[in-house]
């Protein structure tokens, strides 16, 4: 059962998908509580079968740590997209951000995040690496190459001044992400988070961060996985709107 949203002005759910993250998804949560604690509703720590034991140590400890703000959440569907879509329908904040916990999201982003969301409640902001004041660190220089211009044709497709649409960073009003029918499930879920709002007339605002390369872990994304994200971003392109909302009863 969807809970209810509570009933605030503004609070933020933060959804943590973990697997073999450690002291990295320790310091995300501590960072975020250090500027942003107070607009913190939840964390949600979402785990799947594959969560080593020592990722699922910390999650509890933090749950211990930070009472009644930390849940370690029991992924149902499968893959990153499936916990994200799990922290979606778990979510109790008016809104909610979409993150890694590996650092690979800097921390330092969150009060743009919200700062931004406070003034446009209905608006999608989101991390962009290709602004004044972020950038990429340790990114392959072959995919850089690669990835600028992949956000150059779909901004062009979908008639947007966009710079980023594939960093998995934002924050979304919940009710949106509650109302919008998903289908993926593996990565190119991240970049379906941003073209079905998009296709919905949704206001999306950028905000520079600096994506830095996982010191801990393993990436959990193939190359080949790359090149579904045109299919989902072709497809929807052309679907219309009606068809990408949930259905109301």
């Amino acid at each position: 059962m969807t809970p209810p949203i509570e009933d605030s002005p503004f609070n933020v759910t933060i959804i943590l998908p973990a697997i073999d993250e450690t002291w990295s998804l320790r310091e995300t949560l501590t960072r975020i509580e250090s500027t942003s604690g107070g607009d913190v509703l939840q964390y949600l720590i979402v785990v799947c079968p594959k969560t080593t034991p020592a990722c699922r140590e910390v999650a509890q400890a933090l749950v211990t740590e930070v009472p009644g703000r930390v849940q370690v959440l029991e992924q149902h569907r499968p893959f990153l997209g499936g916990a994200v879509r799990d922290g979606f329908d778990a979510a109790r904040g008016t809104h909610v951000v979409m993150m890694s916990s590996d650092l690979e999201t800097d921390p330092a982003t969150i009060p743009l995040l919200i700062e931004e969301a406070r003034k446009r409640p209905a608006a999608i902001i989101t991390g962009t690496r290709w602004k004044s004041g972020a950038g990429f660190e340790g990114y392959d220089p072959i995919k850089l190459v690669l990835n600028k211009i992949f956000q150059a044709f779909f901004a062009h497709l979908y008639r947007v001044r966009l710079s980023d649409l594939t960093f998995a960073y934002r924050i979304f009003p919940t009710k949106l992400v509650r109302s919008i029918r998903w289908e993926e499930l593996k990565h190119p879920f991240l970049f379906e988070t941003i073209v079905k709002p998009l296709r919905l007339g949704v206001e999306v605002v950028e905000v520079p961060s600096t994506w830095r390369v996982r010191t801990e872990g393993v990436s959990h994304n193939t190359f080949l996985t790359n090149f579904f994200y045109f299919r989902i971003g072709l497809k929807t392109l052309f679907t219309p709107p009606r068809k990408i909302l949930m259905e109301t009863k």
